[in-house]
């Protein structure tokens, strides 16, 4: 089977990074698989996820070397991944980012193999989370919730993950998808 990338979408407070890091740990074993850091202008300490932490002048040289596969900008940061994927993927191994709804069609025409996984929940649950994790004030979390609606999903393709119940309900349901898509499991 051809090694695929798995881009991981949804929106910031659906969960994502605490779904990669169930799978990163389920699959922890496995050597057909690796989880890529973004590079992102954030700390490294703003949020769970485990990132690379660049000033914005660091993330420019990088992008000018020609070191991300994959770079973008959204709400008032830039992320990227790293030209590693290529290896990676060249090796045989699937490749699981944490990617941008709004960069996915950018990414499906550089990785035509790729698989989208959109991870999502109710608007009433992303509006508790977003409050619970204090990064940003009202406005800003209703500007969120306002675009998290506003984003064209009619068209999308993919696998479709809830997660609004427990972390092993929908964690186990990516490890299922990420095993699919090495052809070991059909994903449901």
């Amino acid at each position: 089977m051809t090694p695929r990338l798995i881009y991981v979408v949804g929106a910031s407070g659906s969960g994502k990074d605490s779904l990669m890091g169930y799978a990163r740990n389920a699959l922890a074993h496995e050597d057909r698989v690796a989880f890529a850091h973004r590079y992102i202008t954030r700390t490294a300490n703003a949020g769970s996820e485990n990132h690379v932490a660049l000033s914005p002048e660091e993330f420019e040289s990088r992008r000018k070397a020609r070191l991300f596969a994959m770079h973008w900008g959204s709400h008032g940061h830039c992320y990227g991944i790293g030209i590693e994927i290529n290896q990676w993927l060249a090796k045989g191994i699937t490749v699981v980012v944490n990617g941008s709804r709004e960069y996915l069609a950018e990414a499906a025409k550089l990785y035509p193999e790729l698989a989208p996984v959109w991870i999502e929940v109710s608007p009433a649950v992303l509006q508790q989370r977003l409050e619970a994790r204090g990064r940003e004030n009202a406005d800003q979390i209703q500007a969120r919730l306002e675009r998290n609606a506003a984003v064209q999903i009619g068209a999308r393709r993919g696998t479709v993950i809830r997660n609004e119940g427990a972390l092993h309900s929908a964690g186990d349901a990516l490890v299922q998808c990420i095993r699919a898509t090495m052809g070991a499991v059909p994903c449901v």
